[in-house]
């Protein structure tokens, strides 16, 4: 029973450590802000520095509001290629309404700057390199949405853990040790 109970917490644990990983402390692989076709890699930051000025978002931005889009270009070779930056409400690229557009150009800094007004909703960027082959990286974006997945892996582990201890209790309150020492201390 013992080793059960500490395999079982064990495994919560684990599973609980990994869905607060942070965006900022990961690698560049596992950044979830970051596309990767081949070899070509960008990253996608957002901003709204008028509710939080150091917060940092990707795919899931708090709040509606003016919000500043800004793409690292990851590999050298896109900086020498046009590429643009498109904003669409929704995830219908032909049929759904462009919120921004920065046409085709050539960004020798890396950095591609944007800035989106953007309502509560789904949104989808799109980043098109016009290269040899053209490249096209997209992001799914939520605004001022609740991410029930998130909260639902955030709390797997807490509600394993007090289930583990719920069974714990009530196994120690119906073994005959404890029912011995309850009916002690009655009389």
């Amino acid at each position: 029973m013992r080793q059960a109970c500490a395999a079982v917490l064990i495994l919560a644990a684990a599973l609980h450590a990994g869905a607060v990983a942070a965006h900022g402390k990961v690698s560049m692989e596992e950044d979830s802000c970051v596309r990767r076709i081949g070899d070509s890699m960008v990253h996608l930051s957002a901003y709204q520095p008028q509710f939080e000025p150091s917060a940092q978002y990707c795919t899931e931005i708090p709040k509606g509001g003016d919000t500043y889009l800004v793409v690292d270009l990851v590999d050298l070779a896109l900086r020498d290629m046009p590429i643009g930056l498109r904003v669409i409400k929704g995830t219908n690229e032909t049929e759904d309404e462009t919120v921004t557009y920065l046409r085709p150009s050539y960004h020798p800094d890396g950095v591609i700057k944007g800035e989106a007004s953007l309502d509560q909703g789904l949104y989808t960027v799109i980043i098109t390199a016009e290269g040899q082959p053209p490249l096209r990286y997209q992001y799914p974006l939520r605004v001022q949405m609740i991410n029930y997945a998130h909260i639902f892996r955030t709390a797997v582990g807490p509600l394993i853990a007090l289930l583990v201890l719920t069974l714990f209790g009530y196994k120690l309150m119906k073994s005959k040790r404890m029912q011995r020492w309850r009916a002690s201390r009655r009389s």
